[in-house]
């Protein structure tokens, strides 16, 4: 099968809103197992992973370590999760629109492999990695930053509340009332996307959260429905 054409690592460096010195961290980054084995590439982007993985864990617990300065180590924990999960790492990849640029095995593209949470949080989390190998820690810890802190804001309310999807599917339960159904949608560029939930349970629109994640969002509108049913 012919190679296909590499992506355009210019397009992508300006949604990543960082330089490479070297390019070809970045290439590498973007190369799945799957390509490698297709089109016989030395490497894949599995030791960036690995490295990006301990250098975000890092840098979201310095993060939590110094935004929760009285909060015990389970809360930084907590926080550290759900900042980088595969699901909200995934999600963060989809508004810079880096799917579009990892390089898959024939299989694995037609199979849908550029929307996998797994492979998305992956790539990102290799991206990561390269940049810490092009341009060290400081380097580093601006780009995370840049990409996820605004999420360890976002999360910090929400930890401070029970589930309250949760909340409100048992809420429902309680009065005989329909399982509540949300719909989310995304707006504006992917590198700064905004969600929007809405939640009705049955004919009735209860509840509209926004949020930089469709989790947050959701969240949000779940609990303006709970505060209008116990109201």
């Amino acid at each position: 099968m012919e190679r296909p054409v590499d992506p355009d690592l210019n397009d992508l460096m300006g949604r990543l809103g960082y330089r490479f010195l070297d390019e070809s961290l970045l290439r590498l980054a973007l190369l799945h197992r799957s390509y490698q084995a297709e089109f016989d590439e030395p490497d894949s982007n599995e030791r960036l992973e690995f490295l990006g993985d301990a250098v975000l864990g890092w840098v979201i617990a310095d993060l939590a370590f110094h935004r929760l300065p009285d909060d015990p180590e389970g809360r930084l924990s907590d926080l550290r999760q759900s900042v980088v999960n595969t699901h909200a790492l995934a999600d963060r990849a989809r508004e810079i629109g880096l799917g579009a640029f990892v390089m898959l095995g024939h299989g694995e593209a037609t199979g849908g492999g550029r929307d996998k949470d797994s492979i998305l949080a992956d790539a990102f989390e290799a991206v990561i990695g390269a940049v810490y190998s092009d341009g060290g820690d400081a380097a580093a810890r601006d780009f995370v930053h840049r990409h996820l802190a605004d999420s360890v804001e976002e999360m910090i309310p929400v930890l401070d509340t029970v589930d309250a999807k949760t909340a409100l599917q048992e809420l429902c339960a309680q009065k005989g009332h329909h399982a509540p159904h949300y719909e989310t949608h995304g707006e504006g560029p992917d590198h700064d996307r905004v969600f929007t939930a809405h939640v009705t349970v049955g004919d009735r629109r209860l509840g509209t959260g926004r949020g930089r994640t469709k989790k947050a969002a959701e969240q949000v509108a779940a609990r303006e429905a709970i505060a209008r049913l116990t109201h």
